[in-house]
Formats: C-alpha cells, structure tokens, sequence
C-alpha cells in the first residue's frame, strides 16, 4: 500500500484538465501508466482519486456485503455514483468529467492533497473551508480517533 505526502495547489483549465505537479507524479511514478479511479468523496464536496490497486483493494470489502440488505445496496448504489476510470496523459494532465467538476464544485484554483493511500481534489475556496473550520476541535478529534481508552496512542 503506498502512502502519499503533501498538499499541492493547482490550476484546472475549462475542459476540467489539471496539471499534476511534479512532486506528486514522482509519488504516482509506479502508478502513472495504469488507470485511476475517481469518484465523490462521501463526506466533503470533493473528489477522490484512488490508483486502480487501491480501489479493486475498496471493491473486495464492499462486495462482502450483504446485497439482500436494503442499506447496504443503498451504500453501495450511492459510493459508487459518478465513479469513472480517468487516466494521466502524457503530458501530466489529470482530465476531471465535467459532472464530477460541478459536483465538487471546482474552479480554476484546486488542491490537491493526501489522504493517505488516496489523494482528494478540492476546488481551493472549499478545501480552506473544510480545514479552517472552526466548530470541530482538531486536539479532542485526534484523541478521539487517535487514543485508546488509557491515552495511549494506537500503535
């Protein structure tokens, strides 16, 4: 599993092409001949980019559901909604379908920023939205998420 590093700002032209930055096609190297998948995040109005072995890596747990079960095929009509096999062209260029454009909301200015072993895009306004929010206290998130009933971090 690869794990990406950093948060790059970008522009995307009218057709919803954006150019990559060099330190991220280093990180994507192993990746940038095979195909991606994007798809809408499922809690921010943004997107998400999955190389391909991470998202075949994603469909092996959600193929595991119980599809006799009206939430989980609800789950699954709407994570899957949007989803499209993109690829980098020769040049750098990340082409976002324009449904996907509108969905997050992109304008020319974006980000794009690691989410661990996936990258998301954001228009630029909405991603400092989203992390300069001031009603979600980020020290007692981290505990939350991060520590276990003692304090101790999670190892």
């Amino acid at each position: 599993m690869q794990h990406f590093i950093g948060t790059y700002e970008c522009k995307a032209d009218t057709k919803g092409r954006i150019m990559l930055p060099v330190a991220l096609k280093k990180q994507l190297a192993q990746n940038l001949a095979e195909q991606f998948v994007l798809k809408r995040a499922v809690f921010n109005n943004c997107l998400e980019l999955y190389p391909i072995q991470e998202w075949e890596a994603m469909m092996e747990k959600v193929n595991q559901l119980n599809r006799f079960n009206k939430k989980n095929n609800d789950f699954i009509r709407r994570f899957t909604a949007g989803v499209r096999l993109v690829e980098v062209d020769a040049t750098g260029r990340l082409l976002i379908p324009k449904d996907l454009v509108t969905h997050a909301g992109i304008t020319k200015e974006t980000v794009i920023s690691s989410a661990v072993n996936i990258l998301e895009i954001w228009d630029k306004d909405r991603y400092e939205e989203a992390i300069n929010e001031a009603t979600i206290d980020f020290g007692a998130l981290a505990e939350d998420v991060m520590g276990d009933k003692d304090g101790d971090q999670i190892s």
